[in-house]
C-alpha cells in the first residue's frame, strides 16, 4: 500500500490493533470449533450468543475469552484427556449432559420411550460405535447430539437458534408448544389448546407464557409429557 493510500485509509479500531494474545485466542477458537465437531452455523451461532458478534475478527480479548469459556462448558480442553482416562474417572463432559438431557425432552415428546441412562448409551452404541459414552470424544458426542437434534426436528421440536437473544430459553418454550401440539393430535387436548392455559393449569400461573421462567418452563414440559405418556393408548 503506497502512502497516499495509508493516509486515506480509514484508522483502524483499538481492538483490531495486531495484538499476538487475539491471534492465539482466535486460533484457540478455531481449534475448540474443529475439536467439538461444530458446523459452521453452529459456531457462528456460539460466537453471538456468548460475545454478540458472529465473526472472531470482531471481538475483543474479553469477548474471545466468553466465547473459549463457553466452548469450554461444551466440553472443549486444550489438551484433551484420553477418552480410557475419561471413563475410568467416571467423567462426562456438558456435551454428554446435553445429550442426556434433549432424549429425556424427546421422552416428554413421546417420540423416544425409554429415555433412561441404558437408552442412551444403546442409542450411542448405534450412533458412534462406542460401547460406552464415556469412551466417546467431544467430537463423537457432538455428533451424537446433531443427531438427536435431527430427531427433535423430525417430530415438530424447532432446533434453529440463530438469532436468538436466548436460545435455552427458546427451545424450552419450543418443547412445550411441541408437546402441546402432540396433545391436542393424540385428542387429550381439545383443538386450539392454547399452551397459556395448559400452563396456568400446570404451574398455578397467568399472564402470558413469554414471561415464563426457565426453571418453570422445565415443570411445565415435565407436566404437559406427563400428561401425554398418562393419556396415550397402549
Amino acid at each position: 500500500m503506497t502512502a497516499a493510500a495509508r493516509a486515506r485509509a480509514p484508522a483502524r479500531p483499538a481492538r483490531f490493533a495486531a495484538d499476538p494474545q487475539r491471534r492465539v485466542m482466535i486460533a484457540k477458537l478455531q481449534l475448540a470449533k474443529k475439536q467439538l465437531a461444530m458446523a459452521e452455523d453452529d459456531y457462528r451461532d456460539l460466537l453471538a450468543r456468548a460475545t454478540g458478534a458472529r465473526s472472531a475478527a470482531d471481538c475483543s480479548r474479553a469477548q474471545l475469552e466468553a466465547a473459549l469459556g463457553e466452548m469450554a462448558r461444551l466440553g472443549f480442553t486444550a489438551q484433551p484427556k484420553s477418552a480410557a482416562s475419561a471413563a475410568r474417572k467416571g467423567a462426562f463432559t456438558p456435551a454428554a449432559s446435553k445429550a442426556r438431557a434433549m432424549l429425556i425432552s424427546l421422552g416428554l415428546m413421546g417420540v423416544i420411550r425409554d429415555s433412561s441412562e441404558k437408552a442412551l448409551e444403546a442409542f450411542a452404541r448405534r450412533q458412534l460405535g462406542v460401547d460406552r459414552l464415556a469412551w466417546a470424544d467431544q467430537a463423537q458426542v457432538y455428533k451424537l447430539i446433531e443427531a438427536l437434534k435431527a430427531i427433535a426436528n423430525r417430530n415438530g421440536w424447532n432446533q434453529s437458534t440463530e438469532g436468538l437473544a436466548d436460545p435455552v430459553w427458546t427451545l424450552k418454550l419450543r418443547l412445550c408448544e411441541a408437546i402441546t401440539a402432540r396433545l391436542v393430535e393424540a385428542g387429550i387436548a381439545p383443538a386450539g389448546t392454547a399452551l397459556a392455559t395448559l400452563a396456568a393449569e400446570a404451574l398455578g400461573t397467568g399472564g402470558p407464557v413469554m414471561m415464563l421462567t426457565h426453571g418453570q418452563l422445565e415443570q411445565l414440559a415435565a407436566a404437559l409429557g406427563a400428561r401425554l405418556k398418562a393419556g396415550a393408548k397402549p
